[in-house]
């Protein structure tokens, strides 16, 4: 996967991060979360799934919210020269998005995004990679 790729996976974990956050969401529930991820977050430039890799996680044993992440921040300070302050927007997007899908937004989830905003504060990408597009 190419950097930017990278960053639209760690989109993905980050998505679960706020949907699992609260505990709330119930496996039974996957194909309904799976539908709304599909409808409101899949990128059809790039060759993978934002669900996909959502349930790839999910699926994982042990897995926790915080585990995830960590690794998405990870992910993102990895690649964080192609991070440009559109996309870091994308992703704040993304998680309030996935946050509304199951009314009301909970603290917990509130929490992760608030964390999010923060974290990405300081990370600042390359405008010469990023105003060249």
């Amino acid at each position: 996967m190419t950097p930017v790729e990278n960053l639209h996976y760690a989109i993905g974990q980050l998505a679960f991060t706020v949907a699992f956050s609260d505990g709330k969401v119930q496996r039974e529930e996957r194909e309904k979360f799976q539908n709304l991820i599909l409808e409101a977050l899949d990128n059809k430039e790039y060759g993978f799934s934002l669900s996909d890799i959502i349930f790839q996680i999910m699926d994982k044993d042990k897995v926790d919210a915080p585990t995830v992440y960590e690794w998405a921040m990870k992910e993102i300070k990895t690649n964080s020269h192609y991070l440009s302050p559109e996309l870091k927007k994308r992703f704040i997007d993304i998680m309030e998005k996935v946050a509304a899908f199951y009314p009301p937004v909970t603290k917990e989830e509130s929490s992760v995004i608030e964390r999010f905003r923060k974290d990405i504060a300081d990370i600042h990408g390359d405008p010469v990679y990023y105003n060249k597009k």
